[in-house]
């Protein structure tokens, strides 16, 4: 399983540059909710354990278990429906004693790995109706299991990382475009019917947070709360920042306007307490390793770490994109964390061995093989 590389194709820049991004995240997590700071650190660590093992595993081999790895998705995604723990009215956490798993966090690297492997697999005949329909079938469950949740950003992120998945393992334009003429009209048609009084294709909370995004002001004291004050609290911290862990009586996150400022609106915390610098910098991180990701993908030694790798980048990419327009109000309310920086051991652990499986590939690259 384990094999011998060459240690100047180990990827040190990318690790440098994810445990830059957690360090900051585990100072604004500390900041703005002490007592789990902690569990975070801990999580870091196990983190990067799990993250350099497999990253001298041969993910060759290890592909060989996708389909393991697809099973226990729909499994522990199943456990959730019946015996999930809720918070906020959603159903998303299986308690193990020991910590909470988040099966939708652990299926978004499970299923990189599986379409991987599949895509590998019928990389010869991968744009024939048959497989392409395959494809489908398999990514239907868990999205449906994820948003029963209920979970809809989830699902949505989900939904697009299968997408560039499909991309980059070659599907071909006239596809592509057939795909884009059906959707783009489907998806102003939901929005359309969504937002709509009565409407049942979406929990009525969900229709909220739509609502609230394009009329702010009307739901001010409900759905628009959390979005609204982060935007103040961003503002407010102007270029160089309030300083973490400040006694600013005029802070947001200190007047509590933040619920669970340590999650979901992390971003809010860092630009109110380290500006427009602290969360210039995190972005900057976020589109680095997504960068670095991606050029691994380029000199992968087969479609399936291109896949990964280029699947790896893309979820950081896009989840960071997602979370930060949130924070920022540029999209409606969401539920995802910001990779690496929001407190979440079940996404923080997921993503380290995400990144595990990237540097094991910039391990195998192609002129490994070329020497």
């Amino acid at each position: 399983m384990f094999r011998r590389y060459k240690l100047k194709n180990f990827d040190f820049l990318l690790v440098l540059l994810v445990i830059a991004l957690n360090v900051i995240g585990i100072l604004a997590i500390g900041s703005a909710k002490q007592s789990v700071q902690s569990k975070q650190i801990l999580g870091m660590a196990v983190g990067l354990i799990a993250m350099l093992v497999i990253a001298f595993l041969d993910y060759s081999r290890l592909l060989k278990l996708a389909w393991i790895g697809y099973l226990f998705v729909i499994v522990t995604l199943v456990l959730v429906h019946f015996f999930g723990r809720s918070a906020n009215g959603a159903a998303r956490w299986l308690d193990l004693g020991f910590f909470d798993l988040q099966p939708s966090e652990t299926a978004k690297i499970l299923l990189i790995l599986f379409y991987a492997q599949f895509i590998m697999k019928y990389r010869e005949r991968f744009n024939t109706m048959r497989v392409l329909l395959l494809a489908v079938l398999f990514i239907i469950p868990p999205l449906i299991l994820i948003y029963k949740q209920p979970n809809l950003s989830t699902t949505i992120l989900v939904s697009v990382l299968f997408c560039v998945l499909m991309f980059v393992g070659g599907l071909s334009w006239k596809i592509i475009g057939g795909v884009l003429a059906v959707a783009v009209p489907s998806v102003l048609i939901f929005l359309s019917i969504v937002m709509q009084e009565g409407q049942t294709l979406i929990k009525d909370y969900q229709r909220d947070r739509i609502m609230a995004f394009f009329d702010p002001a009307t739901y001010a004291d409900t759905e628009a709360y959390q979005q609204l004050n982060s935007v103040i609290a961003i503002g407010s911290g102007q270029l160089w920042g309030k300083g973490l862990n400040n006694t600013d009586i005029a802070s947001v996150k200190n007047g509590n306007f933040l619920p669970e400022s340590q999650t979901d609106f992390i971003f809010a915390v860092i630009g109110e307490e380290l500006g427009f610098i602290g969360s210039a910098a995190v972005i900057l991180l976020l589109i680095l390793i997504a960068m670095r990701c991606v050029s691994i993908a380029r000199v992968a030694k087969d479609t399936a770490g291109m896949v990964i790798a280029a699947g790896m980048g893309s979820l950081i990419g896009i989840q960071g994109f997602m979370n930060i327009a949130v924070a920022t109000m540029m999209m409606p309310n969401t539920g995802l964390p910001l990779p690496f920086v929001s407190y979440g051991l079940s996404s923080l652990v997921s993503m380290y061995i995400g990144i595990g499986f990237v540097l094991n590939v910039g391990l195998q690259r192609k002129n490994l093989y070329n020497l």
